[in-house]
């Protein structure tokens, strides 16, 4: 039977085939794509509300007449449905559910392991490595500030550890101050250990008893006549008194998060203030898409629920609203977490006024993105007209060239659409095989690597294509896209001005065979300028990720024969590449390891 004439999905009855256990309902469309994921308490009452009712709300009827297929999965309890169903969101990502579309993974401050110097360190990523992870922090911006406190307070070495092990003198940083070098042997083990117990007892939020532990060595050490190590320990004791006062919030529980919501014209914003051991760590925002039902109480149930899944929970969060299950997910955040936490959405005093602060920065945060949206729909409206095309476009993309002399050249793809910026679809590609400093060849590799998969029937297809150059790029733009026969696009080369200049921009239309002027009036303008200098930012920084880690790369490397051991003492030997370069073979056969053969490859490997 073809799906054409497939039976219409009978809501009612399916209902009646329901259990009143707990569990979770997704409903899918007639290609199979999932719709809409949701918890129940009571499976037959929840999925029957939707199919029962005489009357729903607009956009809650058009999913419902698109579905062709319900699933269910039963639960022992309510708290494995809301857990279940959080999973399944952030894994599928259906259409009409709540999504966090800010989904990186946090920072943490990371302290080394089981070494005799330890060391601190911005981390992001999974926390697998020996040590300890503190955190985690709204922004990167938070943690390097906290090391940059650190640096100053405690002195403890931030350096990767390959710098650390081949110093021969201290670095820069011990001569201003913030490390006691103990790359050179500048302090024992047992004062470095000291630093660090500090370090850590001040991540943890016990800055008054470091304070103490300062204050009485300082002490001890006026007792004993040593008045210069005294006046270093005031001064310590001093630096973390006042940075105490800066960040101490008065009221503030040793963890807690407080989380408010604004929703206003089709769009929401969450804002969050996190609180640890009693300091603030500053706000971060979030805009998830809405779900059907989009009233604050469940949209914060749901941000809760997915956000909290694969983070650490504080043992309080402060919700504006009210939310539903607010009792089953506390008991669920506990049971993941290991310890209780309390969801408290009444609050007076100190939470009364974090709370309000939370809400002021979501009112704020979301007038921002409405006035940004407009200013956005204003600007492609000025694109359609200026371009000429039937509708606003709903994809651009932008290609842009990167390298320096035509080493390690890099091409970078970035897309925007009516929200702004898409970085999920951002593409780099590593060009090869073409002359150095050919930007016509490295332009037509790309634009052929990208859109091959086009023509195969894969990826978006973008209205409007921004290469930045002028005639010479847009043609090769025009022969990929004929060669690959793929029609429909306007591709639009973007010149720049005289003296490069802003605002005086040259559009080579090659659909319309002309060039224009725009002016630096022209909201048309402002937004091709703006996905320009995105793609120019995204290819410069590729290229100088591929230039540093090609320059981090050693020939030794590349040898067989010659591993980390045997690379190691080589460097150590000649005093660094440049020393192993200028030796003979016979000079290379004194290493321990190294005979003649291995010698001659050595040598042949550094004078190619």
């Amino acid at each position: 039977m073809s799906p054409a004439s497939e039976p219409a999905f009978d809501g009612k009855a399916f209902v009646r085939t329901l259990s009143t256990s707990p569990g979770v309902y997704r409903y899918f469309d007639a290609d199979g794509e999932l719709l809409y994921v949701g918890k129940a308490a009571n499976l037959k009452k929840r999925v029957g509300s939707y199919f029962l009712k005489p009357r729903m709300e607009p956009r809650i009827a058009s999913m419902i007449s698109q579905i062709a297929r319900c699933e269910t999965t039963v639960t022992r309890t309510a708290g494995e449905a809301l857990l279940l169903e959080s999973q399944l969101i952030k894994s599928l990502k259906p259409r009409y559910n709540i999504m966090l579309r800010d989904d990186k993974s946090y920072p943490y401050v990371y302290l080394s392991g089981s070494e005799d110097y330890p060391r601190l360190a911005f981390h992001r990523g999974a926390r697998n490595l020996p040590g300890r992870f503190f955190g985690p922090y709204p922004s990167a911006f938070a943690v390097r500030e906290s090391l940059s406190l650190m640096q100053k307070l405690f002195q403890v070495r931030q350096c990767e550890d390959s710098y650390f092990r081949n110093r021969s003198r201290p670095c820069l940083q011990h001569q201003i101050g913030r490390c006691t070098a103990p790359c050179v042997g500048l302090i024992s083990v047992d004062d470095y250990r000291a630093d660090v117990r500090h370090a850590e007892m001040f991540l943890e939020g016990r800055s008054s008893a470091v304070i103490d532990e300062l204050a009485a060595s300082m002490e001890q050490a006026s007792a004993q006549l040593n008045f210069e190590r005294a006046a270093v320990l005031r001064d310590q004791v001093a630096a973390l008194r006042k940075l105490q006062a800066q960040h101490h919030v008065h009221g503030a529980s040793a963890d807690m998060d407080v989380i408010a919501c604004r929703i206003e014209s089709g769009l929401a914003c969450v804002s969050v203030l996190f609180f640890r051991n009693g300091i603030s760590l500053g706000t971060r925002d979030f805009f998830p898409r809405l779900p059907l039902d989009a009233e604050p109480g469940d949209l914060l149930a749901q941000f809760v629920a997915q956000y909290y899944l694969d983070r650490p929970v504080p043992r309080e969060l402060i919700v504006g609203e009210e939310m539903p299950d607010q009792d089953v997910l506390a008991e669920v955040l506990a049971e993941q977490s290991g310890h209780a936490v309390e969801i408290k959405h009444r609050v007076r005093g100190d939470r009364a006024q974090f709370l309000q602060l939370a809400q002021r920065n979501a009112q704020a945060s979301l007038t921002q993105r409405l006035a940004s949206r407009q200013t956005l729909g204003t600007r492609f409206d000025d694109l359609q007209k200026l371009l000429e095309l039937d509708e606003p476009p709903k994809r651009i993309e932008c290609f842009d060239i990167s390298h320096t002399r035509g080493e390690l050249t890099v091409a970078s793809c970035v897309v925007f659409g009516p929200e702004g910026p898409d970085k999920s679809h951002y593409r780099r590609f590593n060009i090869t095989g073409i002359t150095p400093g050919d930007d016509y060849a490295a332009m037509h590799q790309a634009l052929t690597r990208r859109f091959r998969k086009v023509a195969e029937g894969e990826g978006a297809k973008p209205d409007v294509l921004l290469i930045d150059g002028g005639g010479g790029q847009v043609a090769q733009a025009l022969d990929v896209l004929r060669e690959l026969g793929v029609a429909g696009i306007t591709v639009v080369g973007v010149a720049k001005g005289p003296g490069r200049r802003a605002g005086e921009e040259t559009l080579v239309l090659a659909d319309l065979g002309r060039e224009i002027h725009p002016g630096a009036a022209s909201p048309a303008l402002h937004l091709v300028a703006a996905v320009r200098d995105e793609a120019h930012r995204f290819a410069i920084s590729g290229h100088r990720k591929r230039r540093e880690k090609a320059r981090e790369r050693s020939v030794l490397e590349d040898v067989p024969g010659v591993g980390a051991r045997r690379r190691s003492a080589l460097l150590k030997a000649f005093g660094g590449l440049a020393g192993v370069e200028a030796a003979g073979v016979e000079e290379l056969m004194r290493i321990k390891g190294i005979d003649r053969g291995l010698a001659e490859r050595i040598y042949a490997a550094m004078h190619p």
